[in-house]
């Protein structure tokens, strides 16, 4: 991976970074915004300490360990990438209630063109506040959007202490299990691991 200067990390504040998407995904995963690092590479999830690559392949998403830089090969697996906030900004706490709540309206007008089978949200505070539901925990949700099930994560940065690589790679695969069944019609609730 490319090494930034703080300044060039900097210069890509507020920066879009593209979606990983197509119409009819097994799984759209969302990320809360873009970091500084992914809007300096156009990656998804590129900080170096963030878990999500690492543990998409120990959930069974992926057959392998891929890189950022290879997030255009998810499609060939039924998987896409978008964010809750487009924008980019050092921290997810730089994000107003506000900008949450218009990023959740978007982003249903989004899963209701592509029509994933499951989004997953990989942040429940920035779920909660998105869709201003206090009560939502890591799991399935009773929220759907169009025929979309909404499944909320566990955010996979590395300042997330609570979860350890192995505890959220069992969630994933939580999520993988009902999006496998679900689309060969044999599982209809909630999954156990």
């Amino acid at each position: 991976m490319s090494r930034f200067t703080p300044a060039e990390l900097q210069a890509a504040r507020d920066r879009l970074v593209p979606d990983v998407v197509a119409d009819g995904l097994k799984v759209l995963f969302c990320g809360i915004n873009p970091g500084l690092m992914t809007a300096a590479t156009g990656h998804h999830f590129a900080r170096p300490g963030n878990r999500f690559w690492p543990v998409l392949h120990l959930s069974g998403f992926t057959p392998r360990l891929m890189k950022p830089s290879e997030q255009r090969e998810l499609l060939a697996y039924g998987l896409g990438i978008t964010n809750v906030v487009a924008r980019a900004t050092a921290r997810a706490d730089e994000l107003s209630a506000l900008e949450y709540r218009e990023g959740g309206r978007i982003l249903t007008a989004k899963v209701e063109r592509l029509r994933p089978t499951w989004l997953a949200v990989v942040g429940v505070t920035a779920y909660r506040t998105a869709f201003e539901d206090r009560g939502a925990a890591v799991g399935p949700q009773e929220r759907s959007i169009g025929s979309t099930r909404v499944w909320v994560l566990p955010n996979p940065s590395g300042l997330n202490a609570h979860w350890t690589a192995a505890t959220m790679a069992e969630e994933f695969a939580r999520l993988r299990k009902a999006a496998e069944g679900q689309r060969t019609g044999t599982v209809t609730g909630d999954p156990s691991p």
